[in-house]
């Protein structure tokens, strides 16, 4: 089957409804351009909405530029949804092209717009040299291909065998991974190029134009250009095959790029010295610019720019030009010395700084440069280090280690050299080397303001690398100094309040730092500082189990940071807090109201797909008995994620939380293979900090609930004994899992064991402001350990009326062996079965046949009543009630993220709801599964 026939093919699934990813790679010149172009007018023909677009060859491109060229999104596109893409790009562009929000806004909308096309037509996107991609193209790319399986997507991403970029290369490799269609291209056979040049001369070639041409290595572009260069030189001779002329074998190159130089030469002079110059601007470039190197005015450009496009070596490319093939443009460029060659770099940068030329391709042209040590270089760096950290970290950071290895005389540029390289290096997750650069910086800084701006770095560098007491310690010398300016004093006493809690625990210091930072914050109208320091006192409070006072520190912050739209991430973080809080208080629908309220906030600052919030989701979901929901929250979240680990103002908790309700979910369910897997990947990185420990909770008790499985009884009581160990400032809520020790240690006839953890959750109990979770779990446990059905009965009324399923079955379990003990088959009946019901729900297998088993030694079985029919594997029926609205919603014609909004979910969490669906209903697409809801329930869709 030829190239061309399995892309056909890919092209008929997609005709009928199932999209999916191509990826075609192979030399420049050996054929995607032409494969690509015939795929394409096949997807035409077949009645697909056909999208193309092509990478160009920069360093550090402009963000999406590869998408913005295949949707055909410009200023003049009368579809209104692409102007308003335009809209939101023109009223935010410094933000769009410098920042980092706003480009994360602009994805959204593309991939809005993709799913709305898609809802319309089958669509084939084809996008050629992704290796060229700019990174958030490519975050781009990447979500497309996983929404191809559930829309009438067809996705062809052509790229060279060896990336360029290395995020290029991951994202094809993570491709290669899924069910992709991979084309690679290989060279022309002999007799293939045989023909083509037999085609191009106009005979078949003589044994030394054979010769020649095996340079060309059977690329079939760089075939065309030597032997089309031979030809408009007069130098074969035709006969009856082609040969070279004898009396011109010398002035012949035995190079490629020598045939392409050969070809130039028909270029008037002043065509050949702009194109050189053209050339240093990359593969695409503006008039402009070629102007300004040339010193120039456009319209002196005119008859040299119209002289390149007759000879085929420049195209169009909007409002600007491109060179109509990359070879033409590396042969230009060889063909300066390279002395030359990085002079013009340095002054290209300098006269392109004119004229306002993006900070990244400026970097470009110095980089090329590659002369350390320039006075002009070093203040245009230092000045652009704030923007290129956000835009292009890799090569600013490139750049500044380039000029601090070159000796820096002067000790004002060593530091401000320093301090905007540990700046880059932190937004890069390279806190070891930002903490020494930002040392280097402080050995030379003189001015107070700076110096405090560059200890708050180096204490985020040592806490965000695991090194909280140096952390707490660099903070705490740095507060010492008398001249250390207000505002940052405020900021650093906010971090040392969360930093000493966080490390040691220790509570009562950071109660009085976040006390005198709240203070400062307020004094000097510091939104961020007042809104730190408030969240700071809430953690404190919650670690005390003073609730009430949590939630009303965490409201002020959010209050304060709602007037001003800064400070994204902080805000997200107290939104998170408070859902964590109303949980706390028993409230828990004002929690799942919260978690709406957080994912509407997300989707306006564009973090939709926050891997935080998934966390704090499927936390919430399984204690609601949404465990179903709660996986496909996890199943959302990129474990590549930096967000996984520390965001920069909270602590480090998702990627322990996200392996520890995966597992205990696994185990209670029976899936043995993945509750064990997950636990060794979750015990793959130390718990050392006080917040390290709290966030484990959920994985030392899943190890807990593997033990037992296991029948070894005494091991699973060592797992909860830990979690008795809370130390002083720790969160760890000890009354989720106190129970469940109670009932262990009991039937290991440990009594000792069993009244420590009763102890424990009555001190839990009586430390809250209102009883409310602890106190409900004391009554739970001393109903258990006094074998008194009362206390339980008090716990089981409680859980039922504020709605928490989980804790209501195992309440209703132990009241039902209470119950056995005290010969009341009746009662123990009614409460086992209505525990039951509630296990196969959530699907936890593993607690049904317990329960089942400590009842059979009392002689009692489960009755019918309560009884509830498994949930099949497969088919419609199989779905959850979540797969179920999101499948009607789907028939509806809802895009993804149309979903995701009406149901409060990341996108990426409802693209994982899709997936099950089309799995469980053995689908291939979207359309199939609108199809059989139609079927199944017409009156349903609207």
């Amino acid at each position: 089957m030829t190239e061309l026939e399995v892309l056909r093919n890919a092209i008929g699934r997609l005709r009928a409804g199932t999209g999916g990813v191509v990826v075609v790679d192979g030399e420049p010149g050996i054929g995607k351009s032409s494969l690509l172009a015939a795929a394409a007018a096949v997807g035409q023909e077949s009645g697909c909405t056909v999208l193309r677009g092509t990478a160009e060859q920069d360093i550090y491109p402009l963000p999406l530029r590869l998408l913005f060229d295949s949707l055909e999104i410009t200023e003049r596109s009368p579809d209104p949804r692409r102007a308003g893409i335009v809209k939101f790009v023109q009223e935010r562009r410094s933000e769009v092209f410098l920042g980092d929000a706003a480009p994360a806004a602009v994805s959204e909308m593309l991939l809005t717009l993709v799913d709305e096309l898609c809802a319309a037509a089958p669509t084939m996107m084809v996008l050629d040299d992704v290796q060229w991609a700019d990174g958030a193209s490519l975050d781009v790319c990447r979500r497309l291909a996983a929404s191809a399986a559930h829309l009438p997507l067809l996705l062809v991403l052509s790229c060279r065998p060896v990336p360029h970029r290395s995020d290029a290369g991951r994202l094809l490799a993570a491709l290669r991974g899924r069910d992709t269609i991979s084309i690679s291209l290989g060279p022309l056979d002999p007799d293939a190029v045989h023909d083509l040049v037999a085609e191009i001369a106009g005979a078949p070639p003589c044994p030394g134009l054979v010769e020649l041409v095996a340079q060309a290595m059977g690329n079939p572009l760089y075939v065309r250009e030597l032997v089309e260069s031979l030809v408009h030189g007069n130098m074969l001779t035709i006969g009856t095959c082609a040969e070279l002329r004898r009396t011109s074998t010398s002035t012949v190159s035995k190079s490629l790029a020598a045939a392409l130089d050969s070809r130039l030469n028909f270029v008037p002079p002043g065509a050949l010295e702009m194109l050189r110059m053209a050339a240093l601007l990359g593969g695409e470039f503006a008039v402009t610019e070629v102007a300004v190197l040339l010193g120039r005015s456009t319209i002196d450009l005119v008859g040299d720019l119209q002289e390149a496009m007759a000879a085929g070596i420049l195209v169009e490319a909007g409002q600007r030009m491109r060179f109509r093939h990359p070879l033409i443009r590396q042969a230009l460029y060889d063909g300066m010395p390279a002395a030359l060659r990085v002079a013009l770099h340095q002054d290209a940068a300098q006269a392109l700084d004119g004229i306002g030329v993006e900070p990244q391709r400026l970097a470009q042209h110095l980089l090329a440069a590659d002369q350390a040590g320039d006075r002009w270089t070093r203040r245009w760096l230092v000045g652009a280090a704030p923007v290129l950290a956000v835009r292009a970290p890799e090569l600013a950071a490139e750049l500044l280690r380039r000029e601090l290895d070159h000796e820096v005389a002067d000790a004002r540029d060593l530091a401000t050299l320093s301090e905007a390289l540990a700046q880059v290096l932190l937004a890069m997750g390279e806190h070891e080397q930002a903490a020494a650069r930002a040392r280097q910086a402080l050995a030379v800084l003189t001015d107070s303001a700076d110096r405090g701006r560059m200890h708050w770095l180096l204490a985020r560098a040592l806490f965000s690398g695991g090194h909280n007491d140096a952390a707490v310690t660099a903070l705490e010398q740095a507060l010492r100094h008398a001249d250390l300016p207000g505002p940052w004093r405020a900021r650093m006493l906010a971090s040392l309040a969360m930093f000493q809690r966080a490390g040691s625990g220790a509570l009562d210091a950071a109660d009085t730092t976040a006390r005198e930072a709240l203070e400062l914050g307020e004094a000097g109208g510091d939104t961020f500082v007042t809104a730190y320091a408030l969240t700071d006192l809430w953690l404190n409070h919650s670690v005390r189990r003073h609730h009430l006072s949590a939630l009303d520190c965490v409201d002020r912050a959010l209050e304060i940071l709602s007037d001003t739209g800064d400070h994204a991430d902080l805000r997200a973080y107290a939104l998170h807090g408070r859902i964590f809080t109303l949980q706390n208080l028993d409230r828990w629908p004002d929690a799942e109201a919260a978690l709406h309220s957080a994912r509407r906030f997300l989707l306006d600052a564009a973090h939709s797909d926050d891997t935080s919030s998934s966390v704090t989701a499927a936390v919430l979901m399984f204690w609601l008995g949404r465990w179903d929901d709660a996986l496909a929250e996890l199943a959302s979240v990129d474990q590549s994620d930096p967000a996984m680990t520390y965001r920069g103002l909270r602590e480090r908790s998702p990627g322990w939380l996200w392996h520890g309700v995966s597992t205990l979910i696994a185990a209670r369910r029976d899936q043995h293979a993945t509750a064990r897997a997950h636990v060794r990947a979750g015990l793959r990185r130390p718990a050392v900090t006080v917040a390290d420990r709290e966030n484990t909770d959920f994985l030392r008790f899943a190890q807990a609930v593997i033990a037992e499985q296991d029948g070894d009884r005494h091991r699973a009581l060592s797992h909860l004994a830990d979690l008795l160990d809370r130390r002083t400032g720790e969160m760890t809520l000890t009354h989720q899992w106190s129970p469940a020790m109670v009932r262990l240690a009991l039937a290991v006839d440990d009594r000792p064991a069993a009244a420590a953890a009763l102890a424990a959750c009555r001190a839990e109990a009586a430390a809250e402001q209102l009883p409310a979770r602890a106190a409900a779990a004391a009554d739970w446990c001393r109903g258990l350990y006094e074998r008194d059905p009362e206390p339980l009965r008090s716990a089981v009324e409680h859980y039922r009326a504020t709605g928490v399923p989980v804790d209501l079955a195992g309440a209703l379990e132990d009241l039902a062996a209470v119950l056995a003990e005290r010969d009341d088959p009746a009662g123990c009946r009614r409460a086992v079965n209505e525990a039951i019901t509630l296990y196969g729900g959530f699907g936890a297998v593993w607690d049904i046949r317990r329960a089942q088993a400590r009842l059979r030694r009392y002689g009692i079985r489960r009755g019918v009543h309560g009884a509830r029919p498994k949930r099949p594997a497969h088919g419609w029926d199989a779905l959850t009630p979540t797969e179920h609205k999101v499948a009607l919603l789907v028939a509806a014609g809802r895009s993804t993220p149309e979903i995701a909004q009406s149901m409060f979910l990341t996108r990426r969490t409802a693209q994982t709801h899709i997936s099950r669906i089309l799995a469980k209903l053995g689908l291939r697409s979207r359309v199939e599964i609108a199809r059989v809801a139609l079927d199944r329930e017409p009156d349903s869709v609207i």
